[in-house]
């Protein structure tokens, strides 16, 4: 597992929500899910996204975007249109005074719009959970990423528009999944564009030793690692492995795996069932208290009050 892979994999799609929106000018639609990552392919015509601060974007055929939330953004026809609806944080579409619009824009299966021919189709992807692991990845972003057709060619979207409207059995799960895909391609092509300012934990992974310690520690976090054993494993000394890994990572060994394992178990304290006992274990730590007093004296809050906020 590589550091891209070992961060999305934890928080993946479950249920996300996916439609194809079908607009014809003027349009403008104010987005305040406070969802924490939305992706946006237009497969047709052209959209504006305005963010809250910055620059408006235009998407034309073939672009992608990805915008962070919590913040509110518009996707409108021209950066300047007042918008006419809103789209709220339980998913509902109302005109800007409360009046529901999820009914009369409805134009089919998972297809959203103030026409069925209008002349801007946008695919959209709503990440609907804000998984921990998947925000170390996503604090790198910036809050708008802006990934043009011709930076990475995405066999992805046409499959993608062929399947959104779909209704069969485990269609939302097949969707899920796709979703997860286009996310991967989009932030590897967004890390891997010249002079891209990729987190220090992605430039990482291409050192022989450190890419190797790295992984050691994402895939096996339980293990009781030191950096005497983890150096062993990579073939450094002690000293040369605390040194190039701070020095490449920004903190060091031990430092890095707390976080990795507080992240892990943040994630699985939201996404299960399973006792703060049995999450400890799963993430390394020797039992509950010990994965508390991490929790605590690193995110502030006790694993139980972290659960309780989801």
């Amino acid at each position: 597992m590589d550091a891209l892979a070992g961060l999305l994999d934890g928080p993946r799609a479950k249920g996300a929500f996916l439609l194809r929106m079908i607009m014809e000018p003027p349009w403008s639609v104010r987005i305040e899910d406070e969802a924490p990552v939305c992706l946006m392919c237009v497969t047709e015509g052209e959209a504006w996204i305005v963010p809250g601060t910055g620059a408006p974007v235009l998407l034309r055929p073939g672009d992608i975007a990805i915008a962070r939330g919590p913040e509110p953004y518009t996707v409108a026809h021209a950066p300047d249109a007042p918008p006419h609806a809103r789209i709220g944080p339980d998913g509902c579409c109302t005109t800007l005074s409360g009046e529901p619009l999820s009914q009369s824009m409805r134009l089919g299966v998972r297809t959203w719009g103030n026409t069925p021919d209008g002349d801007t189709t946008v695919l959209v992807g709503t990440y609907l959970m804000d998984g921990e692991v998947g925000r170390r990845l996503l604090d790198a972003l910036p809050g708008l990423v802006h990934l043009p057709a011709d930076v990475r060619n995405c066999p992805l979207m046409p499959f993608l528009d062929e399947e959104i409207s779909r209704d069969e059995p485990g269609q939302s799960v097949v969707l899920d999944r796709v979703l997860d895909l286009l996310l991967i391609a989009a932030v590897r092509a967004w890390f891997s564009r010249p002079g891209a300012e990729a987190p220090a934990w992605y430039r990482a992974m291409g050192d022989p030793v450190v890419g190797r310690a790295l992984r050691l520690l994402q895939n096996d976090p339980a293990h009781p690692w030191t950096v005497a054993s983890l150096a062993v494993k990579s073939g450094v000394s002690r000293a040369a492995l605390a040194r190039r890994f701070t020095e490449l990572v920004g903190e060091p060994p031990m430092a890095y795996l707390t976080g990795w394992r507080l992240a892990l178990a943040a994630d699985l304290l939201r996404e299960t069932d399973a006792t703060v006992e049995s999450v400890a274990r799963q993430v390394g730590y020797s039992g509950a208290f010990a994965l508390s007093a991490a929790f605590k004296r690193v995110r502030g809050v006790s694993p139980q009050e972290h659960r309780g906020r989801g």
